[in-house]
């Protein structure tokens, strides 16, 4: 048994249905969710929904039961159909009062609950450590969950939320879809805190989401040097897959400036919608020989995409920028010439990345090389195709100019 609890809006219920479908797919286990919530309206709906998008059961409604009656029918019912976890996501309130504490004591003496995990918003600021004060003073806390750390605040509330509580943070939510949310790793965050990127999650969020069917296929193209339309737009469809262009920025080390240009000058997401919309408008024989793309054919695109002839104009030099790139790895002897390039089958050159070229995941040590660190020279100066600190041909891809 998993009980969830917090304070009203902290992002609670959403937190719950995200580790269900954690525990689900990660884990192999079978989970019910159990909405305890009577106080906020549609709140057990919310859940209900929820489960349904990620396939994950819920315990049905039965109109104005009280939570630990709820909570009792949904062990039961687990025990019945041999679920291996029940989720309870407990009523909040706007701030903390004797009654929501005496509400969740008697939940968790009805249920029992292995986990008692804390959800905070991580944009409350210090103020958090007061409710994780009292919750912390009135139940068993196993854990705290922070969401919303992909939001302006860096993270210090979570240095604060472990002195407080003296428990772990073990999950950290990075947004709204249902996969944005990573066990805690505090090497990660304090890097993230002090601006200096989480390579490391950026690396291991590429592999889970590349597959590797695509990724032989372009491996092979680029040792040719070849580089057409449908491989710019299977890229792209990938940065949208690892969380846009923001998330990616905020991983990156020497990005933070970058991350802020792309808020302020209205730089969003949807640029990677525009881009594969204008992608696809072109015709099957125009996406493998861009060489066709006339001034007519321009016209026809952008109509056919809802763009202009200049948006389509950056694609083909974003397309242009990155197939010469391409080349350039091939002239150094492909793939296995840029793995040596940076350090690869050594142990930490001059600021290469150590074990790569020998197929190993990279440490933070390997990391910490390539940015320059332990007397590397590295690439702490920047990422090298960076123009403007934006990916090449996105600093002019602004739909609000």
């Amino acid at each position: 048994v998993i009980m969830m609890v917090g304070l009203q809006g902290s992002g609670k219920t959403t937190s719950t249905a995200k580790i269900a479908k954690l525990l689900k797919e990660k884990r192999g286990k079978k989970v019910m969710m159990a909405s305890l919530d009577v106080q906020r309206p549609a709140a057990q709906e919310q859940l209900k929904v929820l489960g349904e998008q990620i396939n994950v059961a819920t315990l049905p409604i039965v109109a104005g039961q009280m939570p630990v009656d709820i909570a009792r029918r949904a062990l039961q019912s687990a025990k019945l159909q041999s679920f291996d976890v029940v989720m309870l996501d407990t009523a909040g309130r706007l701030h903390v009062d004797q009654q929501l504490m005496d509400e969740m004591k008697a939940v968790a003496a009805e249920a029992t609950p292995k986990e008692i995990l804390l959800v905070v918003d991580s944009l409350t600021g210090q103020d958090a450590v007061n409710v994780a004060q009292n919750f912390s003073d009135q139940v068993p806390l196993t854990g705290v969950v922070l969401t919303r750390m992909d939001g302006d605040a860096r993270g210090g509330a979570a240095l604060s939320m472990r002195a407080v509580t003296g428990r772990p943070i073990k999950f950290v939510g990075m947004g709204e879809k249902m996969d944005a949310i990573e066990p805690f790793h505090p090497g990660r965050v304090a890097g993230r805190i002090l601006g200096m990127g989480d390579v490391v999650s950026l690396v291991e969020k590429a592999a889970a989401t590349v597959e590797k069917e695509d990724a032989d296929k372009l491996a092979a193209k680029m040792a040719k040097g070849q580089f057409d339309m449908n491989d710019l737009r299977t890229q792209l469809r990938q940065m949208t897959k690892m969380g846009g262009l923001g998330a990616l920025a905020g991983m990156m080390p020497g990005m933070k400036k970058a991350k802020a240009a792309m808020q302020a000058s209205g730089i969003e997401d949807k640029v990677l919608v525009h881009m594969d919309a204008i992608i696809g408008s072109m015709t099957p024989k125009e996406r493998e020989k861009p060489g066709l793309l006339n001034a007519k054919r321009k016209i026809r695109i952008a109509k056919g995409s809802g763009t202009t002839v200049q948006d389509v104009n950056r694609v083909i030099k974003m397309h242009q920028e990155m197939e010469g790139a391409m080349k350039k790895i091939r002239k150094m002897g492909g793939l296995k010439g840029l793995a040596a390039m940076f350090g690869g089958g050594g142990g930490g050159g001059d600021g290469g990345m150590g074990g790569l070229g020998g197929g190993k995941m990279p440490t933070e040590d390997d990391i910490a090389g390539l940015l320059g660190g332990g007397g590397g020279k590295g690439i702490a100066g920047g990422l090298p195709g960076l123009p403007g600190g934006l990916p090449p041909g996105f600093q002019n891809f602004n739909k609000k100019k």
